[in-house]
């Protein structure tokens, strides 16, 4: 498993629509309990429950994992101030920026093998 402090070093998401936890798990290194656990602790992470009470969690869903593991890990908060800090008012959410980051990230990637085919 990745060191904490290694956030930008964890894989790029896959473009599918639901993860299951244990996709989630390695997605993000953090470990299934983990997960279960900020669920109970923070209300913006909800994933879709399905049968036999199966988690199914969306792209957001996973960015904001990654989210709550950088400020946990990387930033030192507290469980208590990284829910302070993901529901605060103050300029844009920090999964709104991990987005964009995110679609950036993709668009110039994207650019940068097109202008690869060009060479």
């Amino acid at each position: 498993m990745l060191e904490p402090t290694h956030n930008n070093e964890l894989p790029p998401i896959p473009g599918k629509r639901y993860f299951t936890i244990g996709e989630v798990s390695n997605l993000c290194a953090v470990k299934p309990h983990v997960l279960r656990y900020w669920e109970a602790e923070f209300p913006q992470l909800k994933p879709v429950k399905r049968r036999g009470n199966r988690r199914y969690y969306q792209r957001g869903d996973v960015e904001l994992v990654r989210v709550i593991r950088g400020l946990l890990y990387e930033e030192g908060y507290t469980i208590g101030g990284a829910r302070q800090r993901l529901t605060s008012e103050d300029g844009p959410s920090p999964v709104a920026v991990m987005a964009a980051v995110s679609d950036s990230l993709r668009d110039l990637q994207a650019a940068k093998s097109l202008l690869q085919l060009n060479d």
